[in-house]
């Protein structure tokens, strides 16, 4: 069932957006070369307990997965696609693309964002990558309005990365987020406009464009650590997320900083 918050659970959710935007903003800008994915977590371990909110990925424990996980954010590092687990011996290099995702939580409300960035200088086609992505989730946060449906958003994320030359990831989604890290509805990165659910007032919804260099095939990491998804060609791949509530006017972005 698609739930719908209260205008007192967007205010919550609002005011820890705006904290999960400010933490991302200094975990980009600690993504150095030299720095281990594993520092980035303490960092970001350390501004949840600064900024009282609850790291909700650390030891959430989706269906799929082996065990808990680790750590309070995904860091996932070129063809990693998703779930990457911070490391200590993963260490960032000049060049690199690194998504770093978070989920945060404050009084039993939860938000979910996510980020692209390039590790020092990175090469043109890597800066195509990240403009592109983000501007699919651009695109797709404008039609994210009452009375469009989930396929609207799905269609015109599909439709802006295949036009630019890339391939969006199908098997992995968008959902809706508030009383937890997943709820309904799913929201895909390929679809037909005018199908899926009804997009309503009161919605939250976590929308994610994920997108690969190359096609948007990905392997899961079923013999490795659990989490993992890389893409099937070994090409690069980036993601960008918010978490955004629907009004009379349309969606409002709440992991924004204030």
């Amino acid at each position: 069932m698609i739930t719908k918050k209260s205008a007192e659970e967007i205010l919550i959710l609002r005011e820890v957006g705006g904290i999960l935007a400010t933490i991302l903003q200094t975990l980009a800008d600690e993504a150095k070369p030299g720095t281990s994915t594993k520092d980035l977590d303490d960092v970001a371990m350390e501004l949840c307990g600064q900024y009282g909110v609850e790291p909700v990925l650390y030891g959430y424990h989706p269906s799929f997965a082996p065990a808990p996980y680790p750590a309070a954010i995904c860091t996932s590092v070129n063809d990693v696609v998703q779930h990457g687990i911070p490391l200590e011996d993963e260490i960032l290099e000049e060049g690199d693309v690194i998504n770093i995702d978070m989920s945060i939580g404050k009084n039993g409300l939860v938000v979910d964002s996510g980020i692209t960035v390039g590790v020092g200088e990175i090469d043109e086609q890597a800066k195509s990558l990240l403009a592109i992505t983000k501007g699919a989730l651009e695109e797709a946060i404008k039609v994210a309005k009452p009375g469009n449906h989930i396929g609207d958003i799905s269609a015109t994320i599909q439709e802006y990365v295949e036009k630019r030359g890339m391939g969006p990831v199908a098997s992995l989604c968008g959902h809706g987020v508030g009383y937890g890290v997943h709820e309904e509805p799913q929201i895909p990165n390929v679809g037909r406009k005018g199908e899926g659910p009804l997009i309503e007032v009161g919605h939250v919804y976590a929308i994610e464009p994920i997108v690969n260099e190359g096609r948007g095939d990905v392997a899961f990491d079923d013999e490795g650590d659990g989490y993992r998804v890389f893409s099937e060609d070994g090409s690069r791949s980036a993601h960008f997320e918010h978490t955004v509530v629907i009004t009379e006017a349309g969606a409002e972005v709440l992991t924004v900083a204030p």
